[in-house]
């Protein structure tokens, strides 16, 4: 927390230098890599976003979006974006919210502004 009361969050899933906006290595935490990182694709800052969702999902059932038993079960699911539906007590907004972040489609989630620094 910051002293004006503004959280931020950082490295999501990679942090490096990249070329042309674009990365391709895959570390990072595999519950919150985009469906692009598992598959080997190129990737940019809709990726984070992917991550971002993944968090905001465990803020709200207290576990990751993506669970399985093995790394290769934990593929198929995030490359489907299969995901138990956050509980109906959250608003219906929400869980709007949770789905347009993890749209398994990076072209088709939102996008915000990066701050560096």
């Amino acid at each position: 927390m910051f002293k004006n009361n503004v959280a931020k969050l950082g490295d999501l899933n990679v942090s490096k230098v990249t070329k042309k906006g674009l990365g391709y290595t895959q570390t990072g935490t595999p519950y919150y890599a985009s469906p692009e990182v598992w598959s080997d694709q190129a990737y940019d800052a809709k990726s984070d976003i992917w991550s971002l969702g993944c968090i905001l999902y465990e803020m709200i059932t207290l576990k990751p979006p993506f669970r399985a038993n093995d790394m290769q079960a934990l593929y198929r699911k995030v490359l489907k974006g299969y995901y138990q539906k956050i509980p109906s007590s959250y608003s219906l907004d929400l869980a709007q919210i949770v789905k347009k972040l993890l749209n398994v489609h990076s072209e088709e989630r939102p996008s915000c502004g990066i701050m560096y620094g």
